[in-house]
């Protein structure tokens, strides 16, 4: 028997470092957390041993044999005050007449027994119970990654034709439970091509856009999100569009981004060369005051500060955005480069102030787009813009969802996805206990 340890930030890294290392039979004989992680012992033909013989506790035995008998006497106790009192309650409650044969008792009170307080519940350290939380935790990740593993080897066996649209799928880089949704509407289709066509369309209609242009609608519009994700550039290029368009006179820029170095000289350079004005916004300073005197331009395009999730001058920014009066079209700017974990973060972040849509940026870099577009659809988030280059404001374009599909597919990951990687994508989906797969 080869036994070995492994460590792991999470559960799921481990089971893989022990996948890879002793194969798909090993077994998990041991499991505790460290600091930084989890360790997980691992043996590759282990033989569970024969449990130890149970050592009898005759104490314990002999308290439970107690504990029995006063509950029989209890029970024997009530039944025969019940019998006692079955007459009596009888020609009360159901307006019975006394006879010879049932004569009348007179009832006697009996005091009840007064409850006798609990006995103190000895302190359980809370250590305890963080370790207990711990293995639960454990034991479920283990089961989930197991199951998944399961259900896709099952799926390939019994149907090898969604399987392989689930590989197509995740190639694309379309979350789990998208990829179901899809798949589900796709069920009757038994031609391989026609199936794909038609989960294609169907993820082009899952697609939301503006059926008016942003710009065109006119407003206050605030381009929201983390630091990176090309927030600036956009408004250049959202702000160059509407000048060519309808001249300098009914737009003007604010910016409320006062923490990174060189950003309100980089948007005065902008309003110079556009012939727009433009107003800064300290922090502290009310958003409603700034934005009083440009009330009558028909576009206000506020370029915000991206900050952490944790950043206090966060929450203060997003309660200006969303403050009554404003009125402002808030756009998360999400760059389609950046992980999933990131783009979901983003998202929990800023939805506070009220999202109108997303702008997707980056195009030209990505090397996939299947999970923003995840994003976008679970959370019905309206793509307003696309932006594939740095050239204002020729790279800034509108959307259109079957050409978003089609770059979607082209730019998808070449290589199939790993057994280990559809195994972990399926055992997501087993947090969702509405739904299976298959």
């Amino acid at each position: 028997m080869q036994v070995k340890r492994f460590f792991a930030a999470d559960m799921r890294q481990a089971m893989k470092l022990v996948r890879d290392e002793l194969g798909a039979d090993a077994a998990i004989i041991g499991n505790r957390r460290i600091a930084g992680g989890v360790e997980l012992t691992a043996a590759l033909d282990y033989t569970p041993q024969a449990l130890a013989p149970r050592v009898p506790n005759m104490e314990l035995e002999d308290e439970l044999r107690k504990t029995a008998s006063r509950i029989v006497s209890a029970q024997a106790e009530l039944s025969m005050r019940g019998d006692s009192d079955a007459t009596t309650n009888r020609q009360l409650f159901a307006g019975l007449p006394l006879t010879a044969a049932e004569p009348l008792v007179e009832p006697t009170f009996v005091e009840p027994p007064r409850p006798v307080a609990p006995a103190p519940a000895a302190a359980v350290d809370a250590r305890v119970f963080d370790s207990m939380r711990f293995e639960l935790n454990g034991l479920r990740e283990l089961l989930e990654v197991q199951l998944g593993s399961l259900a896709w080897s099952q799926l390939q066996g019994s149907k090898p034709q969604q399987a392989n649209l689930w590989r197509r799928l995740q190639r694309i880089g379309l979350s789990g439970p998208l990829s179901r949704d899809l798949l589900a509407l796709t069920t009757e289709i038994e031609e391989p091509r026609q199936a794909w066509r038609m989960l294609l369309a169907h993820l082009a209609r899952m697609i939301v856009t503006p059926e008016i242009e942003p710009l065109e609608e006119g407003g206050v519009i605030a381009m929201v999100g983390p630091a990176g994700m090309g927030k600036t550039t956009t408004l250049a290029k959202l702000a160059a569009r509407y000048v060519l368009k309808y001249g300098a006179q009914n737009i003007a820029l604010v910016s409320m981004d006062s923490y990174r170095i060189g950003a309100q000289e980089q948007l005065k350079t902008l309003g110079r060369i556009l012939n727009v004005s433009v107003t800064h916004v300290d922090p502290g300073q009310s958003l409603a005051n700034a934005l009083d005197p440009l009330l009558r331009k028909r576009v206000v395009l506020i370029d915000t500060a991206g900050l952490q999730a944790s950043d206090p001058a966060l929450r203060m920014q997003l309660e200006s955005l969303a403050g009554r009066g404003i009125k402002s079209k808030n756009y998360l700017v999400l760059a389609t480069t950046s992980q999933k974990q990131v783009l979901t973060a983003a998202y929990h972040s800023y939805k506070r102030c009220g999202l109108a849509g997303c702008i997707l940026t980056k195009l030209d870099e990505t090397a996939s787009l299947g999970e923003v577009l995840s994003l976008a659809i679970s959370h019905e988030l309206p793509v307003a813009y696309l932006t594939d280059g740095p050239r204002i404001p020729d790279d800034l374009h509108l959307p259109r969802r079957h050409q978003l599909v089609s770059r979607a597919v082209s730019v998808q990951m070449q290589e199939e996805p790993s057994e280990e990687a559809m195994a972990d994508m399926f055992a997501d989906l087993y947090h969702n206990p509405a739904k299976r797969v298959g």
